[in-house]
């Protein structure tokens, strides 16, 4: 029942962490204000990604190869398959296949699996995915990792790979 008492997640992280978060959050909402006329910039699982990134650091979903190529990848699927077709059916086929795929890619991130829904339910453009979700996720991860090496208290990321040594058997 420890758990219980302190819960299943950390919930002290740093300030400037949360300040971080708060600072991107709304230089995305900055984009949106400034070219809304072109795409939507400020979505709600860039929110879930960073709440990824500040909580669980240490977990395989919040690694930069999930974080990037999972997110990238699923929203480039969903702006490809809503070239030809569009729609919640369409939305849900293509997150069924990617609960599937991403975790056998060893990508999984549930806000990728998100992000590949929007170009089928709100058509944000054809470049969606590398116009703001491959940016978004590389200034996420780039100074997830600079602020962690360079602020006291902040947590380590990204995790430190565990290798087996076969000399040492």
């Amino acid at each position: 029942m420890h758990w219980l008492k302190n819960g299943l997640y950390p919930t002290k992280v740093s300030p400037w962490a949360l300040v971080w978060g708060a600072l991107l959050l709304l230089l995305l909402a900055l984009l949106d204000h400034l070219l809304h006329h072109w795409t939507i910039f400020l979505v709600p699982p860039f929110v879930a990604m960073l709440s990824i990134l500040l909580y669980l650091p240490q977990q395989p979903v919040a690694q930069p190869l999930p974080v990037i190529l999972g997110s990238t990848l699923s929203a480039a699927l969903g702006g490809g398959v809503a070239i030809l077709w569009h729609g919640p059916l369409a939305a849900a086929i293509v997150g069924s296949f990617l609960l599937l795929a991403l975790p056998r890619a060893g990508i999984y991130h549930p806000p990728g699996i998100a992000l590949s829904m929007y170009p089928l339910l709100l058509k944000p453009g054809p470049w969606f995915a590398l116009a703001v979700v491959l940016p978004f996720t590389l200034v996420a991860v780039s100074t997830h990792i600079a602020l962690s090496r360079l602020i006291p208290g902040w947590p380590p990321y990204p995790r430190k790979e565990r290798h087996l040594n076969p000399s040492s058997d």
